[in-house]
């Protein structure tokens, strides 16, 4: 019997060890999946931390860290690309649970954000056009404009000195705007962090670095302050285990070593052909969200239309507030007060989806309201009298004789109104909506070709809303010879 228990005993404790081994990480042992997926906000032009390869796949120092954090660590996530500062605004609303974009961990983040433990100490450098022989020192500077990203330390340090060596910073979101912008000569120079800016010189970007690198601060993780500790205790203890594997250094070695760094050979068409299924589903996403936004604005402005012309003063008085309300306010502005303001504030999250139909539907329906009321009151007066005076009812003199007239004049405004709304979601990429602009900005990011995809950006606008007006043309003339 005591031979029967040992032997049970034994059995039970082999298990458990082999339980417990299966669980090792060579470092801290992983807690089993707690079912939940964790939405992660990012960069998506910061190469080589965070960019698209062409095969769609979001690849870089932060992503594959990510990846190998999740996986030693246990748990799922969704990566959401949205732009530095719309993934740090989402991360402030709730919108996002946490940030990895080659944030800089700084005292001003701290009081917002629990950051990680450092997982990249960076520096900054100065870039100027290769070509460019006269710009050696930060003395050279006086005088000139400096291209700086918003948000990084290049932008920091930039800002630091600007009034020492006497020259002007201008701003942008992206890197490869900033490069652009010192190739073209606009600016001299611009500064970046080292790692950034030297992959893109060894990707032949145009630009070569002509300073020593400056000390810097160093990347970090971000969650909001109070939320998500379990998530914060996950990727800092996986972070430790995936430097104790060696596996840490396996992935910086990737981007930044001498074998991961070979510049791309290609072919100026070898490269759009590459680029065109990422383009073609970015148009295809313009033309949905398009289509999607004018059939709700068209409701919208069928409503506050007929609201505008009616007799009763109250209606007339909500419409025009409508319309002055949501044509009153640019776009951009709406669709962060929307995106990111109104979740802060009511404490829940909204769809990116969601957010860019109500942006795009509820400017354009204010304008459809204006282009009902004016085709309406077009149609001249003493035609509704003379309905009314042969007894028909004020509805139905409006949906049999002034309406059908009225339809005839809306059609040219209706067509504009498309091609503006089509053209509208381009600013949307603001708050990270990957469309026709934003796939644009995303291959540019990894290629640094920009005027060829900018060429066939345009091109594709163009073909697009020169066959939608050739078809709405047509339409019209049918409408009016019938």
């Amino acid at each position: 019997m005591k031979s029967k228990k040992l032997a049970l005993f034994t059995i039970t404790l082999l298990l458990f060890m082999l339980t417990g081994l299966s669980g090792w990480t060579g470092g801290v042992a992983a807690e089993p999946n707690s079912g939940k997926t964790y939405v992660i906000g990012t960069d998506i032009t910061f190469a080589p931390f965070e960019f698209q390869d062409v095969n769609g796949k979001f690849v870089g120092i932060d992503m594959d860290l990510l990846e190998a954090i999740a996986r030693d660590q246990n748990f799922k996530y969704e990566v959401k690309p949205l732009g530095f500062n719309a993934a740090v605004q989402a991360l402030e609303s709730g919108q996002v649970d946490g940030v990895i974009a080659g944030m800089s961990i700084t005292d001003e983040r701290k009081q917002k954000f629990n950051l990680s433990e450092p997982y990249y100490d960076s520096g900054v450098v100065m870039g100027i056009k290769e070509n460019n022989d006269s710009i050696k020192s930060y003395e050279d500077l006086k005088g000139n404009k400096v291209a700086v990203k918003t948000g990084t330390e290049g932008y920091r340090f930039a800002e630091s000195i600007a009034a020492e060596y006497g020259f002007r910073i201008v701003p942008f979101d992206e890197s490869s705007q900033m490069y652009d912008d010192v190739k073209t000569g606009n600016s001299v120079a611009c500064f970046d962090d080292y790692p950034v800016l030297r992959y893109g010189v060894e990707q032949n970007n145009g630009l070569k670095i002509v300073t020593e690198m400056e000390k810097g601060g160093s990347y970090g993780f971000a969650v909001n302050k109070g939320k998500n500790q379990e998530l914060m205790d996950k990727f800092n203890t996986g972070l430790a285990n995936l430097k104790t594997s060696g596996e840490y250094k396996t992935i910086l070695g990737k981007y930044l070593g001498e074998d991961g760094s070979a510049p791309i050979s290609q072919s100026r068409w070898g490269l759009i052909q590459e680029s065109l299924p990422a383009l073609l589903k970015g148009l295809g996403k313009t033309l949905l969200y398009t289509i999607v936004s004018l059939f709700f604005a068209f409701i919208l402005g069928l409503i506050f239309g007929f609201m505008k012309v009616s007799r009763n003063r109250f209606l007339r008085g909500v419409a025009t507030v409508f319309v002055d309300l949501f044509r009153g306010i640019p776009l951009i502005v709406l669709a962060f007060f929307i995106y990111f303001g109104i979740p802060q504030a009511l404490g829940f999250t909204m769809p990116l989806f969601l957010a860019a139909i109500l942006t795009l539907s509820l400017n354009a329906g204010a304008y459809v309201t204006e282009i009902i009321r004016g085709g309406i009151q077009s149609v001249d007066r003493g035609q509704m009298e003379a309905a009314r005076s042969l007894g028909l009812p004020y509805r139905k003199a409006m949906m049999k004789i002034i309406i059908p007239q009225a339809i005839r004049v809306m059609i040219p405004a209706f067509i504009n109104q498309l091609v503006i709304t089509l053209k509208d979601t381009s600013i949307l990429s603001a708050i990270g909506l990957v469309e026709l602009t934003q796939s644009g900005k995303i291959i540019i990011a990894r290629t640094f070709a920009s005027f060829d995809i900018w060429l066939v950006v345009a091109i594709m606008y163009l073909v697009v809303i020169t066959v939608l007006t050739k078809i709405s043309g047509n339409l019209e003339g049918r409408v009016r010879r019938g």
